[in-house]
């Protein structure tokens, strides 16, 4: 990395010799609120200059909106749907990604190379806005009969994620969750939102309810603690859900049936990038009550929060204008 500078007094600093976290750290320092810094990557020839605008400050009132994509990959349609995000009159100011990036093993011989196609196919969005990665189960990329033994490494290689941060190295991921869910003060933080790749309510046949075992540890604490949205990729169509619940069911009794529950999260499914796998089109028939609107349609969605009260969602198609909303739904505040 080269010189950082902002946009208000021009000032580089030259970050390229210091160690990496030491540039993560110096830049915690040094980024004000609100402010485009610019950024050079490269050295000599090479070199090439790109931006990013900081969130604005922290508040209950602050509006800001999200960029919601999953199961990208790289195909005509996957950059059908980038396009269609960059377009967007909404303009999302952070990507919330959901899982499954490169598809990489679905290529012989797990194509490493398509991580790094991948990254310079959406280098052209993620370069200048943070793009909050999720992994899905192409992630794993497990291969022992090519002997690479240990799952995830090409994504962690390229992807830095908060692991470190939250503990959970030396603490299993239930024991973070149960101790970080009730530090969430809800009159700072009025919104809560989750992003897992595999969804626990989906009506679609493919992946229909492979969740479940997370989905009993998880739940009762996201209906405790009043979640407002969990989105979700993993299947390729679209899906939106009530406030529904399940909590009742553990797996081996015979309460079964998801029931309203004003307490539960909004689930909305947006698994359809674009990758090469394609749509998944088999739906579970009858629609069950909990699914509100379902299609397998390729496309990205856009969560807007408002203010403290009111966040506004839609989905967007592919085959549609820039600014059609195929789905869309208002979301109010519990907390308010």
């Amino acid at each position: 990395m080269g010189p950082v500078w902002d946009n208000m007094t021009k000032m580089g600093v030259v970050v390229e010799s210091v160690p990496e976290n030491s540039v993560i750290q110096l830049l915690h320092i040094l980024v004000q609120f609100n402010t485009t810094y610019y950024y050079v990557v490269g050295i000599g020839n090479t070199e090439r200059q790109f931006w990013f605008t900081t969130p604005p400050e922290v508040g209950p009132d602050v509006p800001y909106t999200f960029g919601l994509i999953g199961d990208l990959g790289q195909t005509f349609d996957s950059n059908r749907t980038l396009t269609h995000y960059e377009l967007n009159p909404l303009k999302g100011q952070t990507v919330l990604y959901l899982g499954d990036l490169s598809y990489a093993n679905d290529y012989p011989y797990h194509d490493n190379v398509r991580w790094d196609t991948l990254g310079r196919f959406t280098e052209r969005s993620a370069a200048y806005q943070p793009w909050i990665w999720s992994a899905g189960n192409h992630e794993i990329d497990f291969a022992p009969e090519l002997g690479e033994t240990i799952p995830f490494k090409p994504y962690t290689h390229r992807y830095y994620v908060p692991y470190n941060a939250s503990g959970s190295p030396s603490t299993p991921q239930y024991q973070w969750l149960e101790t970080e869910l009730p530090k969430v003060n809800r009159s700072e933080t009025p919104w809560l939102i989750v992003i897992m790749h595999c969804p626990w309510y989906n009506s679609y046949y493919l992946h229909y309810m492979e969740g479940e075992g997370i989905r009993v540890t998880f739940e009762p604490w996201f209906v405790k603690y009043k979640v407002d949205v969990i989105f979700n990729g993993h299947v390729h169509a679209y899906e939106r859900s009530e406030r529904v619940s399940n909590v009742a069911y553990n797996v081996v009794n015979a309460n079964c049936t998801p029931v309203k529950d004003e307490s539960a999260p909004v689930y909305v499914t947006v698994g359809d990038g674009g990758n090469l796998e394609g749509l998944w089109t088999i739906m579970t028939e009858p629609q069950p009550d909990y699914s509100l609107f379902r299609e397998a349609s390729f496309g990205h969605g856009i969560f807007d929060i408002k203010n403290r009260t009111h966040a506004y969602f839609s989905w967007h198609r592919n085959q549609d204008g820039y600014a059609v909303e195929a789905d869309s739904t208002w979301l109010f505040n519990r907390h308010h």
